[in-house]
């Protein structure tokens, strides 16, 4: 038996961010679970105000939890580029700009790479991180951190996904996360691969916090 405490019944998805509410919606509803997101709540966004992902899915998560009454789950995730010193890494959705605008973000990205001379695959390589941490109304939290690798490619290709997904190809892939379906993206065995970050850092926490 595990240490871990189980996840029942109603759980907070603590994002704004459609994007990533339609994913982890995707990856819960396998399990049961009836997930309500801090938007539809009308809860606040909290200041996002830590150094690493996992702090910051702590502070969202925890101030979901308190502000609701019931368990929250939240996850924080960005683009982490070799090349650039790991930038954007917890920025990411900032470099987007209050537009949130992925596309001129990922145009700075490429630029930056050309200004450092970065214009083979070798030289462009990156990594997604997701953490996801859950946390109850008592203090109570489960943190879980995944990443995965890939190449950064120019110009961008597909319009699904969100993000930097039409910029990132995943290692041993032909397709950038933005020309893959939904399922083929973050589906979970036996359907999909498991293969985004949030897929990953899911799986581990399913396995330790979900009952199929």
């Amino acid at each position: 038996m595990s240490d871990h405490r189980q996840i029942t019944g109603k759980l907070v998805i603590a994002t704004h961010n459609a994007g990533k509410l339609r994913e982890m919606r995707d990856l819960l509803s396998l399990y049961g679970i009836e997930a309500v997101s801090a938007g539809e709540l009308g809860l606040p966004e909290p200041e996002e105000t830590g150094t690493s992902f996992a702090e910051n899915a702590a502070i969202k998560a925890h101030a979901a939890a308190k502000a609701s009454g019931l368990p929250a789950f939240a996850d924080d995730s960005g683009l982490a580029v070799d090349a650039l010193g790991g930038a954007p890494g917890i920025h990411s959705a900032r470099w987007a700009g209050p537009d949130k605008n992925f596309a001129r973000a990922m145009e700075a990205i490429d630029q930056m790479l050309r200004d450092h001379g970065a214009t083979t695959p070798a030289r462009r390589r990156a990594h997604f991180v997701s953490a996801l941490c859950v946390a109850w109304p008592d203090g109570h939290t489960e943190d879980f951190e995944a990443i995965v690798e890939g190449t950064l490619v120019w110009p961008p290709r597909g319009d699904a996904g969100f993000g930097y997904d039409p910029m990132f190809l995943p290692d041993g892939h032909e397709r950038t996360f933005g020309e893959m379906t939904a399922e083929e993206k973050h589906g979970l065995p036996p359907r999909g691969q498991g293969l985004s970050h949030r897929a990953r850092a899911f799986m581990k926490l399913a396995e330790a916090c979900l009952a199929k």
